[in-house]
């Protein structure tokens, strides 16, 4: 397959992150209990969906570890991928973990971050701006932060499709993006859930940055993975994804259990995790 039709699928795999992000912009003010308790269902599922994500990422990032044990083991490899491997995962969670959290506090100022879980977990739309930290309020800032996530996710995607592409793997490349679209559809949504308790509506524009935050990595990924990829390069990106997911997934459970409503938290998470685990299914089910 050529790298114009291997970009091509890269481009349809990673676009449908769009689909989800017009939520971003739905508002309720009539309703203010039902408001709350929708947004609060809305981030739970935001959870589940990248509870998920950091699970598929981690079990892919492992199994290439195990490969390393296993020809330790048969006698046909050596420690030294063995290690050079397990280094590489953890330091790829420490580097999206804490390189996040070293920049939000550096972002936000020392102090704020208290802040920043208390008013978004409240559900209190005047305390999501946080002047320190400039004109975006921490819900957007919030939201950034998982595109950033999910996209070093989506570039690992692309990698797959464009070096099963590059083998000649025609069938395979396809299925590999009929899944991989419809999994992005509901990481647009797990992308624009914090902005539901913001009060101030997301432009058009920065949802579309956004999507080309989240999405636009996949094609990149294709680009590479037509031309080069190999296991370091592999794990490098999906922990660097896992770690920075988790430390979004430790804002929003910090946001969600000072929301209230904790049946709808348990509901909405399980739901996201179905949502994800369908949609890997399709993967599975499709030979991929």
């Amino acid at each position: 397959m050529g790298e114009v039709q291997t970009l091509t699928l890269g481009l349809i795999a990673g676009a449908t992150v769009l689909l989800g992000l017009p939520l971003g912009r739905l508002r309720n003010r009539r309703h203010s209990r039902t408001t709350a308790g929708l947004r609060v269902f809305l981030n739970a599922i935001a959870i589940g969906i990248l509870i998920f994500i950091v699970w598929d990422l981690l079990t892919h990032a492992w199994a290439m570890i195990e490969v390393a044990l296993g020809e330790m083991r048969d006698g046909s490899g050596g420690l030294g991928p063995v290690l050079g491997l397990g280094a590489l995962l953890l330091a790829g969670l420490g580097v999206g973990l804490l390189s996040l959290a070293a920049y939000e506090r550096w972002l936000v100022g020392e102090g704020t971050a208290e802040r920043l879980m208390m008013g978004p977990g409240a559900m209190a739309a005047d305390e999501l701006t946080i002047s320190a930290a400039g004109s975006w309020t921490a819900a957007h800032r919030l939201a950034l932060l998982i595109a950033v996530g999910i996209g070093l996710h989506n570039f690992g995607e692309g990698l797959v499709i464009g070096s099963s592409a590059a083998q000649g793997k025609i069938a395979l490349a396809t299925l590999l993006v009929m899944g991989f679209a419809l999994h992005n559809a509901t990481e647009g949504f797990g992308i624009v859930a914090p902005l539901a308790a913001d009060d101030e509506r997301a432009g058009w524009g920065f949802l579309l940055l956004l999507g080309l935050i989240g999405g636009g990595p996949t094609v990149l990924g294709t680009a590479v993975g037509h031309e080069f990829t190999n296991d370091a390069v592999s794990l490098v990106f999906l922990t660097l994804a896992a770690g920075s997911i988790l430390y979004v997934i430790i804002q929003l459970v910090a946001i969600a259990l000072a929301g209230g409503h904790r049946p709808l938290l348990y509901w909405g998470v399980w739901a996201g995790l179905v949502a994800g685990f369908a949609t890997d299914m399709v993967l599975i089910a499709s030979g991929a």
